[in-house]
């Protein structure tokens, strides 16, 4: 994690005093994310595949974001971001532990919900911004979440598998305009590698903008392999998403 702090750092370093907005910037987009989630979970020496074992298909996830740019060259860039990720399903375990956790094993009935809830403050600045625009910047990522798994049935056992921490990432967004039509291609991303823990999340996407008015259709794609203790989350999250935003 020192490597890519430093590296990134000191890209920052070199193109702040090139890169910046030329005038005063202001803006805000909300987007509904439908996705779904593949991977496992662990508690102790227990592991269980949350797509086969636990059936997390229905979800409600939704992200809004808030950014501010200005013309003073060394000063970074602002950009606020919030996502809420919400997973839940009804299954029969076939799971070959005999338990997960505190919960019984094969043949339990068991309904799970996965609550994930991200906070960004990204600091970046513009290195491009004409019809090729390209940032660079530092996240630091609030994230914390929850997977809950409880028996439908007989002792009603509960068993939780919680992340809580506070991530720094590299972040990058590209960005390419065409002419004359308000259609724009980009994609953006967060990403940490270190001591077998990542996160990365990306997403690609269509813009089409009128006036001060930014519609968006595209992929979002999230790996998160974090360990905490006796807690351990490897999964990914991905589908596609449509967003509406305005810019000033």
């Amino acid at each position: 994690m020192r490597k890519l702090m430093v590296a990134v750092g000191s890209t920052l370093v070199l193109a702040a005093p090139l890169a910046h907005a030329d005038v005063l910037g202001l803006g805000a987009s909300v987007s509904y994310w439908k996705s779904e989630v593949t991977g496992q979970a662990a508690n102790k020496n227990s592991v269980i595949d949350v797509e086969n074992d636990l059936d997390l298909e229905r979800d409600s996830n939704a992200n809004a974001s808030l950014y501010f740019e200005h013309p003073v060259p060394v000063l970074p860039n602002v950009r606020l971001s919030y996502t809420s990720i919400q997973q839940s399903g009804q299954s029969e375990l076939s799971t070959n532990y005999d338990v997960f956790n505190d919960v019984a094993g094969s043949g339990v009935d068991v309904r799970s919900e996965l609550d994930l809830d991200e906070l960004d403050l990204t600091l970046y600045y513009e290195v491009l911004d004409n019809w090729a625009n390209l940032d660079l910047g530092l996240t630091a990522r609030d994230m914390s979440g929850e997977l809950v798994v409880r028996e439908s049935g007989g002792a009603q056992r509960v068993s939780r598998t919680e992340i809580d921490a506070v991530i720094p990432m590299g972040y990058a967004a590209v960005r390419f305009d065409l002419p004359m039509t308000g259609v724009s291609l980009g994609a953006e991303g967060n990403f940490i590698s270190y001591s077998g823990d990542s996160v990365h999340d990306v997403n690609a996407y269509g813009q089409y903008e009128i006036a001060a008015l930014q519609l968006r259709a595209g992929y979002r794609q999230m790996a998160i392999d974090y360990e905490d203790s006796d807690d351990r989350l490897d999964i990914e999250i991905g589908g596609p998403f449509v967003s509406a935003g305005v810019a000033f």
